[in-house]
């Protein structure tokens, strides 16, 4: 009797064992002051995040910057070329499922910065790549500014991300371009100074990302597992 009364508390211990939900996907968004957030400007990360709770989606952000539940990779008045040097080290110590990558200001168009800024791109997502082999990329295709005409490299630099995206992605290391571009209006959604973007600004962001994760993080998504 007390055998079998053990075996049966081991079959019910093990059946609410197997049927614990997975553990939360982890998000890292990556970029520049546009993902860290400031003082005078709005950021998308806490929408997405209310976004994504009120969806009943389970998630985390992780990184090595920002408050608890709200983590991150962004550095203000940083460009891409630093960030493909600085943060495959911190992804490596929080590796992520999901990285939400917004990065293409922080350089001037006199300076004709597309390719580098490519090559960086490519350098960041093959080291993010080599810790997690099975890391999810959402890539973003950047906010237009109004900061002319040092930010009229924007463009070609979003058409590069799109070829960057299609070159890169595999069904195994898949790539989702995320065009954050189309719909921003820099005379409508941006500060005074034309660039980082103010409360409706940084809903439409919000609300592109969480259009390209709804997928990913869906219960069949399989994202959870590394």
């Amino acid at each position: 009797m007390t055998l079998r009364f053990l075996l049966a508390a081991l079959g019910v211990a093990t059946a609410i064992a197997n049927t614990s939900p997975p553990r939360p996907v982890r998000i890292m968004p990556i970029g520049d002051s546009i993902t860290e957030g400031g003082a005078t400007f709005s950021n998308y990360r806490p929408l997405l995040a209310e976004k994504l709770r009120s969806a009943g989606l389970a998630f985390e952000f992780v990184g090595s910057r920002g408050p608890e539940g709200l983590r991150h990779e962004g550095y203000g008045g940083k460009n891409i070329e630093f960030l493909a040097a600085a943060v495959p080290g911190n992804f490596a110590k929080s590796p992520a499922d999901i990285v939400l990558l917004h990065a293409g200001h922080n350089h001037f168009a006199t300076e004709k910065p597309v390719p580098g800024m490519i090559a960086a791109t490519e350098r960041l997502i093959t080291a993010l790549r080599a810790t997690n082999p099975k890391v999810r990329v959402l890539l973003a295709q950047v906010i237009p500014a109004g900061k002319l005409p040092k930010y009229s490299y924007l463009p070609d630099l979003n058409a590069e991300l799109g070829r960057l995206a299609a070159r890169l992605h595999t069904p195994a290391q898949p790539i989702v371009l995320v065009n954050q571009a189309t719909g921003f209006d820099w005379r409508t959604d941006t500060i005074a100074d034309l660039v980082h973007p103010n409360a409706a600004g940084a809903e439409k962001m919000a609300a592109r990302w969480f259009t390209g994760l709804s997928p990913l993080l869906a219960p069949d998504s399989g994202t959870a597992t590394r």
